[in-house]
């Protein structure tokens, strides 16, 4: 039996984890930095600068590169998987935002007064192509910084 302890000798697993962890992280001094108000709620949200999905798929990705071979199977399985999240992150979540956006204003502006629920639909869902960038460059950067110290 495997000892749960030994997810830790996995550096794929280890830089997508800590990719993924800063970005989120990242997220509430930059949005500091953006708005002057301090929101920790982004530590466990979705959307906002660097996309932690970026940041996590490029992390695997580059990690299975490094340590398994970029010219094998599973490193092309992590590319295609990678696309897809990050192709998700930066275009269906984010029109599904945009659309959030403007069905809040227009049930803002068709029922003032009258609401049927104050309650307002979720507007950042997805990333735009920077923000999905700057999770690219954090996931590779930090899968780097690993293979470096790691071998």
């Amino acid at each position: 039996m495997n000892n749960p302890l030994d997810i830790f000798k996995n550096p794929v697993l280890l830089s997508a984890l800590i990719a993924w962890g800063l970005a989120q992280g990242f997220k509430i001094p930059l949005e500091y930095l953006r708005t002057k108000r301090w929101n920790w709620a982004l530590l466990i949200s979705v959307g906002g600068m660097p996309s932690s999905h970026s940041a996590l798929m490029t992390a695997v990705t580059q990690g299975i590169g490094l340590y398994v071979g970029f010219d094998t199977p599973l490193f092309a399985l992590a590319v295609a998987i990678s696309m897809i999240v990050i192709y998700d992150a930066t275009g269906i979540r984010r029109q599904a935002g945009i659309h959030a956006q403007k069905i809040n204003v227009l049930i803002g502006e068709l029922l003032s007064g009258h609401p049927v629920s104050d309650k307002s639909l979720r507007e950042v869902l997805g990333h735009t192509p920077l923000e999905a960038v700057g999770g690219m460059v954090l996931g590779l950067v930090v899968t780097q910084l690993l293979w470096l110290v790691w071998r």
